[in-house]
């Protein structure tokens, strides 16, 4: 009978509250003495409580890796070396299919002020597309960790036994000792970022949210949301309130030349200034006079950027996810009652997520590099590259010109 796995570690705010309900899991389901590399374990994680998603990043490997060590072979970190390691590799890549769920699932469930194991969850996760979801197609049996994934593993567990090494539990990082890394991450000669919505998409998305917002005020904040999205590039992290940080509307700020900034919290927790175009602040003026306040927020002011109307608090990241599914929602309609069936079972697989890519793709059409760079928060002008695919159409379009035949030759 396959095990069904149970989460070592709870989220930033509540990790203090699941370890002893954790303890006494591995000491009734384990018969090594688990409790001081468990405490290395946490303690590392901690390390990194100030940057939210940085700490779920980590605490996703170092979960898996010690599912494995301590419940799928039977042995201790400590006794983790390049062989062990390789024989992790192969089943992180492949698990079980016991070990993998079709959709996210929180690690505790708090019930009457007590925190359980959620039986839902599991350490990897194959994700239903919604054509898949509403096809009722089981993917769990399809896992296939991406190449990026595979890169976050190798640094997750290297961070991770460098941290052991330095506290003096391991005498060696296994993974430094690998032989062959590269067979198993793809390098690729090009990466382009094609999970984009189409001009098409994007108009149908736009006309029809602001045709809804005409008939239901409501609908007000979608648009002022996927407004945000396309105009400023922005991760929904940086949008969403956490418990780490509220986004408000002091943050944006008028500078000494008159001109308009948003300052927002991006990846690995650092601040950057994205510029606002005029277009976007129409769309501010029009949600704020929606809400009931002054056109141009006031210097300081603390009113969430995205309203929750049932709470002074702003939007979760589920809630902001399930707005902008709407907004797609909306305009599948609109491309089927238009006959653009193609694109609209396209659009049926965007995420949150392809506004950024969409964003960032518009703005290297127009924009300098650099300036879209540092906007987007990009680390490198490389990474920004990515999304200039005029190079590519040229190069397609330039392929049509060859035959079969060699010049002066013709098929008989």
């Amino acid at each position: 009978m396959s095990r069904v796995p149970q989460p070592l570690f709870g989220n930033i705010d509540n990790q203090d509250k699941i370890k002893p309900l954790v303890i006494d899991y591995l000491e009734n389901n384990s018969k090594l003495s688990l409790d001081i590399e468990y405490d290395y374990a946490e303690r590392f994680l901690k390390s990194y409580c100030a940057s939210h998603d940085t700490y779920k990043s980590y605490r996703r490997e170092v979960e898996r890796l010690l599912q494995w060590c301590w419940f799928e072979a039977g042995i201790l970190l400590y006794d983790l070396d390049r062989d062990k390691l390789d024989e992790y590799l192969k089943y992180a890549f492949a698990p079980p299919k016991s070990m993998i769920a079709s959709k996210s699932a929180s690690r505790f469930i708090l019930k009457e002020g007590i925190y359980l194991p959620n039986i839902a969850w599991r350490p990897y996760l194959s994700r239903q597309s919604k054509v898949q979801m509403n096809l009722g197609i089981d993917v769990t049996s399809e896992y296939l960790m991406s190449n990026s994934a595979r890169k976050a593993l190798f640094a997750g567990v290297s961070t991770f036994c460098t941290y052991l090494l330095q506290e003096g539990y391991l005498s060696k990082n296994p993974v430094a000792l690998l032989r062959q890394k590269s067979r198993y991450i793809v390098k690729k000669h090009s990466e382009n970022i094609t999970r984009k919505l189409t001009d098409l998409q994007w108009y149908h998305v736009i006309d029809a949210i602001k045709t809804k917002a005409k008939l239901e005020s409501k609908y007000e904040r979608h648009l002022f949301i996927i407004s945000m999205f396309y105009l400023l590039g922005l991760r929904i992290s940086e949008l969403a309130s956490t418990e780490l940080h509220k986004p408000i509307m002091g943050d944006f700020s008028r500078d000494k030349d008159g001109l308009w900034w948003l300052t927002v919290i991006g990846k690995g927790n650092k601040m950057r200034e994205i510029a606002v175009p005029d277009s976007l602040l129409e769309t501010l003026k029009r949600y704020r006079k929606f809400l009931c306040l002054t056109p141009l927020p006031l210097r300081g002011e603390h009113t969430p950027i995205l309203h929750n109307f049932k709470s002074n608090d702003g939007l979760s990241i589920r809630q902001i996810r399930t707005i902008v599914q709407e907004c797609f929602d909306l305009a599948v309609s609109s491309l089927m009652e238009n006959n653009k069936s193609d694109a609209a079972e396209d659009l049926m697989a965007a995420t949150v997520h392809w506004l950024r890519h969409t964003s960032i793709s518009a703005d290297v059409k127009i924009r300098p590099r650099d300036h879209v760079r540092d906007d987007a928060g990009h680390e490198s002008i490389s990474t920004t590259d990515k999304y200039i695919d005029i190079d590519r159409v040229d190069r397609h379009k330039s392929a049509q010109g060859k035959s079969l035949y060699p010049d002066g030759y013709q098929e008989s």
